[in-house]
């Protein structure tokens, strides 16, 4: 079943939501969409009394380490968090309080995708491949309906193609997926449903998408594109960011619906094995 994954987004320290497409080192060229007068532990608090598990707090940038200790204290063993994740520092966020460390532009140096960096973070992290989560952020690029992952704030292209391929590799590696559709980050202009749908093939493992979620009607559409296969982060668009598409009121109904159908359509599996 389709879930509403929740997330917090820092940027210098504050909670932010940003079109993720201008997210680079030029202040004059960032768009921001809301900045919060709460701190990151008020968000990490609301998940935790809404029990909206796996949410992701993601470091756009420097200055946010002590913000995103912040978030993590508030919900300790909860929230995965990325930004500027490696080797040398996977397991320090872990033992800050992570669920599961992210990772996405350390494995490709000079753009290039690199298995010994990623074989490299889950030797810092015992192996354990449960705490790691591969971000393949990713844009548009070469073709119709094709994407590549996008990396340094998603700025760069690099030489990986999101494909079957790509999953497959990458699979035996990590826990899950987090894919930012870039292209629609912040935009509130509705989802990549092309990418949704080939998410739902390509990925055996959990997936979460992130990008253009603007209403409640995206998550049934996420739904009905993958078949219950790919959960859905929305961000701007939500009442708590400032958004006007949908509260997070409606997002936790959401949820609980859909855990009354998974666990109903369970009962019913096992009372048909009995006969």
């Amino acid at each position: 079943m389709t879930r509403f994954r929740p997330c917090i987004d820092l940027h210098a320290g504050e909670v932010k939501q940003i079109v993720g497409g201008t997210l680079d080192s030029k202040t004059s060229s960032l768009q921001t969409n809301f900045v919060s007068p709460h701190p990151p532990a008020h968000f990490a608090k609301l998940y935790r009394d809404n029990a909206l598990t796996g949410a992701h707090v993601i470091m756009l940038g420097p200055g946010n380490r002590d913000a995103a200790r912040e978030a993590l204290a508030a919900w300790p063993g909860a929230l995965q968090v990325g930004g500027g994740i490696n080797d040398t520092n996977a397991k320090e966020w872990i033992d800050a309080g992570a669920e599961k460390v992210i990772i996405t532009s350390f494995l490709f140096p000079n753009g290039t995708f690199s298995q010994a960096r990623l074989d490299s973070v889950l030797a810092a992290l015992d192996g354990d491949k449960s705490k790691l989560v591969i971000d393949l952020s990713c844009r548009r690029h070469g073709g119709e309906d094709r994407w590549f992952v996008a990396m340094d704030k998603w700025q760069t292209i690099t030489d990986m193609e999101v494909n079957q391929e790509s999953i497959r590799l990458l699979e035996p590696s990590c826990s899950e997926f987090l894919i930012h559709a870039a292209d629609n980050e912040g935009l509130q202009r509705g989802v990549d449903e092309a990418l949704v749908a080939r998410l739902a093939e390509w990925c055996s493992i959990p997936v979460t998408y992130a990008g253009g979620g603007r209403h409640l009607a995206d998550l049934e559409r996420v739904q009905r594109l993958s078949g219950g296969r790919v959960d859905l982060t929305i961000g701007s668009a939500l009442d708590c960011f400032g958004g006007r598409g949908v509260t997070l009121e409606e997002c936790v109904a959401w949820n609980r619906r859909q855990e009354v159908e998974e666990r109903e359509q369970g009962e019913g599996e096992v009372a048909g094995e009995a006969k």
